[in-house]
């Protein structure tokens, strides 16, 4: 039988999109170990405490290394290199089962320069992190005394390892040693091991890290419980108001088909069904108003499927495996868009359909790497861990250009082919119906700026958890309450647009289309400006990189929230 030829294109999508999981591994990566095997202690990252992005590579300060030269493989994933995840090998010789006495591994020579770094960083608060099986240690580099005189660095790593059967199930850090930093003296880095029997399950080890008090909060309960409350309430006013104002609609209007035509002329005709030629005229600027709708169906797509995939499996316990799983997820998804945007464009009557499927397909994309790229240049200049490598940059690119182009472009015959043929109830009128004078309130700049005013409403509470386990040390896996309030939002979203869009045609303002979508989106805007009370109130942050970082970030999230909402 001859075998089947292999398509370049398809052969490098595969392979790219293989890179975004995490690779089974040897070793450590099996969590399975034998008594006497080697345990590595991987060194990540250092930084300011009050700074969670800003990290650097734990041996940019001048920390020595262990005697310990040969060290197994480490395989890094897309997801880890686009977060900063910066292992290296600490040269400490740590063996499974085996404790090891108090002992010296390296020195540290101080001169002026070296105790200038730890000064600085001791000054910052800096932290470093490392990790023995995956499991992450935390420590503190040194600390000053009371009148910010002297300084200490604590040079002992006490080291607790709690293990059940074959398997590593808890890491604990003590840190002693505490030596006043002298310039031109010796400083003798020391370490031991502890090895002691847990009842801690493998399966439950990541649970020490987790924080029910904060997540399970009675107020987080109070919050879901207010906005399904406020979903229950709306619902019903809008059913009530649409129900009972359309009866009364339908009765006037039945009231002057009953009428001759005289009649009608004097006849004071005002509301919806005069725009009714007018209505389905195509929008201004199809083309981007297609690739927005695209990008916000398939961004809805991959927040639904990654939060059932978190809510199914623990991805906080794999370095990077969320994003990992984001990318993944996204590049998958691109069909919906191609679908939704193309088939949109096509009814439409738009007849750039190639254009149409290239800004759909690049949009989230290009507004995510430019967002990135321009922080990478600050992280480049600060040296920072966070700085994305050329490589990865490459491979992103081609995840673009080979997985989400194609895909996209599947999508998009597809939704033309299927769904692109107008359907509308009523014929368009040749020529477009003068909107008349009306109230303020009824303008659509001032519908925009009200329609997100409930939206954001039923999520800010979500808003405050989830800004907290990203730019502070939580970790999210409330997944369930993330499900409710994205159901939540679809709902309250659906409702105000179907009100703004109600008042707006009632006005006899026909250009409906930007109207809806927008009154949806500006809810991005009250999350952004949240984003800066959550900035100046709620963190201590400083400096340009972590600030750069803070608010370019903040307003891809935004907007991505906005595109979706909208559609």
């Amino acid at each position: 039988m001859r075998p089947l030829p292999c398509v370049p294109g398809v052969a490098a999508a595969a392979a790219l999109l293989l890179l975004l999981l995490p690779r089974a591994r040897a070793d450590e990566h099996e969590h399975t170990y034998q008594d006497k095997e080697e345990v590595v202690l991987w060194m990540n990252t250092v930084g300011p405490y009050h700074n969670r992005q800003e990290t650097y590579k734990y041996f940019s300060l001048p920390f020595c290394v262990g005697s310990k030269k040969s060290i197994s493989h480490y395989h890094e994933t897309l997801g880890e290199a686009l977060q900063g995840v910066e292992l290296e090998f600490s040269g400490l010789d740590i063996k499974f089962k085996d404790d090891v006495m108090p002992a010296t591994y390296c020195e540290i020579d101080l001169d002026k320069e070296k105790r200038d770094a730890f000064v600085y960083a001791i000054k910052n608060h800096y932290w470093y992190q490392m990790y023995i099986d995956d499991l992450p240690i935390w420590g503190i580099v040194g600390e000053a005394d009371e009148n910010g005189e002297d300084y200490y660095l604590w040079t002992y790593k006490k080291l607790e390892i709690g293990f059940n059967g074959n398997r590593i199930v808890d890491v604990n850090l003590t840190s002693e040693g505490k030596v006043k930093l002298v310039p031109n003296t010796k400083i003798q880095m020391s370490y031991s091991v502890k090895w002691k029997k847990s009842d801690v399950k493998f399966e439950d080890r990541f649970d020490k890290y987790l924080d029910p008090s904060f997540f399970q909060h009675r107020i987080h309960w109070f919050s879901i419980f207010n906005s399904f409350m406020m979903v229950i309430f709306l619902v019903g006013l809008v059913s009530m108001i649409l129900m009972r104002t359309l009866r009364k609609d339908y009765a006037r209007y039945s009231k002057e088909e009953e009428m001759d035509d005289m009649d009608r002329d004097l006849g004071d005709e005002y509301g919806w069904k005069q725009v009714h030629g007018d209505v389905f005229r195509p929008s201004s600027h199809p083309l981007i108003f297609s690739s927005l709708i695209g990008s916000g169906c398939q961004i809805f797509a991959v927040s639904l499927i990654v939060i059932i995939v978190a809510m199914i499996e623990d991805l906080y316990t794999e370095r990077g495996s969320m994003l990992s799983t984001a990318i993944f997820v996204y590049a998958a998804t691109s069909p919906v868009n191609g679908y939704f945007g193309g088939s949109l464009y096509a009814r439409q009557g738009g007849r750039r359909w190639i254009k149409q499927m290239f800004i759909g397909a690049f949009l989230i994309p290009a507004m995510v790497c430019g967002t990135a790229f321009f922080i990478n240049f600050i992280a480049i200049y600060y040296h920072a861990s966070r700085a994305i490598p050329f490589g990865t940059m490459v491979a992103v690119c081609c995840i673009c250009f080979f997985v989400i182009l194609p895909l996209n472009l599947v999508g998009t015959i597809l939704g033309r082919n299927l769904s692109g043929q107008p359907n509308f109830p009523c014929r368009v009128n040749a020529v477009p119906r003068p909107i008349p004078e009306k109230k303020w309130f009824m303008e659509p700049a001032v519908i925009v700026c009200l329609g997100g005013i409930l939206p954001f409403g039923s999520i800010f509470i979500e808003m405050y958890f989830i800004f907290t386990s990203f730019w502070a040390y939580k970790i999210y896996y409330v997944y369930g309450f993330m499900m409710l309030v994205l159901v939540i939002l679809c709902i309250v979203t659906v409702c105000v647009t179907i009100v703004c869009t109600y008042f707006l045609l009632n006005a006899e303002d026909y250009r409906w289309q930007w109207t809806s979508f927008l009154s949806a989106a500006s809810t991005a805007i009250y999350v952004y400006m949240y984003s800066f009370y959550y900035y100046f109130f709620k963190t201590k942050m400083y400096g340009l990189f972590q600030t750069s970082f803070y608010f370019g970030y903040m307003a891809v999230f935004s907007t991505a929230l906005g595109i979706m909402c909208g559609s």
